[in-house]
């Protein structure tokens, strides 16, 4: 039985191996509506300004919001900065569509918890066919016989703005689509809200499928039941997540691109804010703690 930041083992019988995968109704409607406004209906909608205003949105939540914002400040917390700069870059993570930042959470520590034993669930380890993962991904969840229990930290968890967005993170794409509307009618509606998260929702499925199946590897992690994989085709569109082999092995630091050639734009945001004066205390792979179970392959 592993140790966790977050994740606590509630007894002996606490595993991440016995459970059951289930069609989350919630979850998969979100997603097929959202696919069906994406494939269906945007595109009698496009227009070059709706699509341009699609790839900016796109962008600036994806790595912004969820890239520096939910994964790298307020999972990991590899660096520190204003409470009013977390609060607007998880919010931007929100607008991703995945859920709200207590969930988030929750889906990252749950993965990560269970990887890290020296073995867990297929539904964890991604170790099913493409097409039978991105079901199970997007339209089901997976009910663990003895899970581990969560602990939020109490900043986190008694915040009010973070508790407001998770009680109402599908609401948030609200005032978004109207802001579109206004700005460009249907287009921008069709092609900012449905299609922008259409591709980060399957993009997010999709990196992670092949970060855990197919890539390069630096470091390979002793006793754990799942390694992480690099996917250099993918660093730009996902903004330095696709390094995830790096950060199996540096999972605190705030840079995923270690290497000479690893495009990290993620890293470049933080850098930028650590000029405005705006973050501090930025953890890298050169401040990291040792781990034993972190080997050298190169």
């Amino acid at each position: 039985m592993n140790t966790h930041k977050r994740m606590r083992a509630v007894d002996e019988r606490t595993n991440p191996c016995e459970g059951v995968v289930y069609w989350k109704w919630s979850k998969s409607l979100w997603y097929s509506a959202i696919t069906i406004g994406a494939l269906v209906v945007a595109p009698f909608h496009f227009t070059p300004g709706a699509a341009a205003a699609a790839f900016g949105l796109t962008v600036l939540t994806l790595c912004l919001g969820h890239t520096v914002g939910m994964h790298r400040r307020l999972i990991h917390e590899s660096f520190q900065c204003p409470l009013w700069l977390e609060r607007i870059l998880v919010w931007l993570g929100v607008l991703v569509g995945i859920a709200g930042p207590h969930r988030i959470i929750y889906l990252h520590d749950i993965r990560d918890w269970a990887q890290k034993h020296a073995d867990c669930h297929p539904f964890f380890k991604h170790s099913h066919p493409w097409w039978l993962d991105w079901w199970q991904q997007q339209h089901c969840d997976i009910r663990l016989n003895h899970p581990p229990r969560l602990e939020l930290e109490p900043r986190v968890r008694d915040d009010r703005f973070y508790r407001f967005l998770q009680s109402t993170w599908m609401l948030q794409q609200a005032p978004a689509a109207l802001a579109l509307w206004a700005i460009g009618g249907w287009s921008w509606f069709w092609w900012g809200g449905p299609v922008r998260l259409f591709l980060s929702l399957t993009g997010h499925w999709l990196v992670g499928y092949l970060a855990h199946n197919h890539g390069r590897r630096h470091w390979h992690i002793e006793r754990a039941a799942v390694q992480g994989y690099n996917v250099p085709g993918f660093a730009l569109l996902t903004m330095g997540e696709s390094w995830h082999n790096n950060h199996h092995a540096y999972p605190e630091s705030a840079r995923l691109g270690v290497k000479t050639g690893e495009w990290d734009p993620g890293w470049l945001v933080v850098r930028v804010l650590q000029q405005l004066g705006w973050a501090w205390r930025i953890n890298t792979p050169e401040t990291s703690h040792p781990r034993p179970e972190r080997l050298a392959l190169d």
